[in-house]
């Protein structure tokens, strides 16, 4: 099985991603300390962290992978 977010998670996600593209980078510790200003409950902090590093680091990878080809 994969790893399955919320509808929920994603918006949120997205939302904050889309208000604040520049203050997010691809550490966890880094992120979760940032939502913590925007969100208070931890299981969703948490879990809107771990999304957006993931996204970021998704990302990163395909800009490395147009560089190289």
């Amino acid at each position: 099985m994969g790893r399955v977010k919320g509808t929920i998670i994603k918006r949120a996600t997205k939302d904050l991603l889309k208000k604040y593209p520049n203050e997010f980078t691809a550490d966890f510790t880094e992120n979760k300390k940032i939502v913590t200003k925007y969100i208070k409950q931890k299981k969703f902090r948490n879990s809107i962290a771990g999304y957006i590093t993931r996204l970021i680091r998704k990302q990163k990878a395909e800009e490395s992978r147009k560089k190289t080809t």
